[in-house]
């Protein structure tokens, strides 16, 4: 693998860090900030907790224009500086009202990256790394992730402002990550796609041989011609790859992944474990995630897409139902926490290390960036509406009628993987969208 390829993408990944450590950070404020500002269950879990969400599903929504417009490079930088901000500002806020607001910045942050960072890393990776390239979004995701739950767990007992710790301490990797983009290139297939060809061949000339670049080349010169630039995503002929990225945004999220996240330590308390113990808990899901996540990376260009999903997908079906069978016959202990140590696991090796992967393969170069978004947009739709009706999901129905409805939606899931989606493993990105193209 071309080294200058691996550190371009290593350090385009990293905005899945920021990510990972932004979404689950909160975590650990959650029933402080609750209490501290006197918040009903409705506005603590619409306004306090989800307002990142719902600033994700803005910048997934939006974020494809200074993808395309601006380009690849410059959105990833814009990224920095909002998560920079964000983690600031909500630290030193004292009102929830601009609590939310600094929240929502970094959700615009988080939901830009979900498109610029894929869309990069896939565009400068060659067919046979291209999952694993990409992948290391997603390892930086749940790497972020475990971070946060860790520093939640040594921050927690420093004080009444232990809150302010948590969330303000990710200023520090996010002014690095700013400061690391500025080295990277441009994406060559977005250069020639904005006719600034000289540039494209340069880059194209240092991440792969000749005969790939030529390959690459002509097709991108078959489809820059204005009829291709007037196109969009929902024209009829792009609609099976529509489909495609509906569907795995939509069951990414109805798995309920981000729900638990978000609520760990509260579902752990709700299964019987100390407040202490629950926060602890939480560090394991952290250590599960990035492990299995480890090995989806790895797996991911060997086996390929639909038989990651298909392993995820059981793994879901029975980790729920069993979960939500704890708590229907009231099973103490380790069994809450030993069943979503399994899920996160499932989720890790299949939907964790694959969505963001597919996302980026699917569409041709022109369109990229838009199905970058319109997959990222569902995606994130869907993770602030479940995240934030969680509390009241669990006071009106149960625990275990919720994880029991998840499990319902992941049998979907694999039905979706055997019968639809189609593998990736090993393509070229052109050769992909053109199978896929009036399918």
């Amino acid at each position: 693998m071309n080294n200058k390829i691996l550190r371009w993408s290593i350090i385009a990944s990293f905005a899945g860090f920021l990510f990972g450590f932004d979404t689950v950070v909160i975590s650990g404020a959650d029933k402080t900030l609750q209490l501290l500002w006197n918040s009903s269950d409705v506005f603590h879990g619409s306004v306090v907790m989800a307002m990142a969400l719902w600033g994700t599903v803005i910048g997934a929504i939006f974020g494809g224009i200074p993808t395309n417009k601006l380009g690849r490079k410059k959105t990833l930088l814009i990224i920095g500086v909002l998560f920079s901000i964000s983690a600031a500002g909500s630290a030193l806020s004292n009102d929830p009202f601009v609590f939310a607001f600094f929240r929502f910045l970094g959700g615009l942050g988080i939901g830009a990256s979900t498109i610029a960072a894929p869309a990069y890393i896939s565009e400068i990776a060659p067919a046979k790394d291209r999952g694993r390239l990409v992948g290391l979004y997603q390892f930086n995701i749940v790497f972020g992730i475990l971070c946060a739950f860790l520093s939640n767990y040594l921050l927690s007992d420093i004080g009444l402002n232990a809150w302010r710790w948590m969330l303000g301490v990710q200023v520090f990797p996010s002014i690095i990550y700013t400061l690391m983009a500025f080295s990277i290139p441009e994406s060559p297939r977005w250069l020639y796609s904005m006719l600034r060809t000289e540039e494209a061949k340069l880059i194209f000339d240092k991440i792969g041989s000749k005969e790939d670049v030529q390959s690459i080349m002509d097709d991108l010169s078959n489809n820059s011609n204005g009829t291709l630039l007037d196109e969009n995503i929902f024209m009829k002929k792009y609609r099976f790859q529509l489909i495609l990225v509906f569907l795995i945004a939509a069951f990414n999220q109805l798995s309920g992944i981000n729900a638990f996240l978000y609520y760990a330590p509260r579902i752990f308390e709700e299964a019987g474990l100390g407040a202490k113990t629950a926060l602890l808990s939480s560090i394991g899901i952290g250590f599960i995630n990035l492990i299995f996540t480890l090995i989806g990376v790895y797996l991911i260009d060997r086996l390929g897409r639909r038989k990651l999903m298909i392993f995820g997908s059981i793994g879901y079906i029975f980790s729920l139902s069993m979960v939500a069978t704890s708590f229907y016959l009231n099973w103490t202990g380790l069994a809450v926490p030993g069943f979503l140590f399994l899920f996160i696991a499932s989720h890790a090796i299949g939907q964790g290390a694959v969505i963001w992967v597919f996302i980026s393969e699917i569409f041709p170069n022109h369109l990229r960036a838009s199905g970058q978004s319109f997959g990222s947009s569902v995606h994130w739709v869907l993770a602030a509406i479940i995240p934030s009706m969680v509390p009241i999901l669990f006071t009106s129905f149960g625990v275990g009628n919720v994880f029991a409805f998840f499990a319902f939606m992941m049998v979907f899931q694999l039905l979706f993987v055997i019968f639809m989606m189609p593998e990736t493993k090993g393509i070229s990105l052109e050769e992909v969208s053109k199978a896929l193209i009036n399918k």
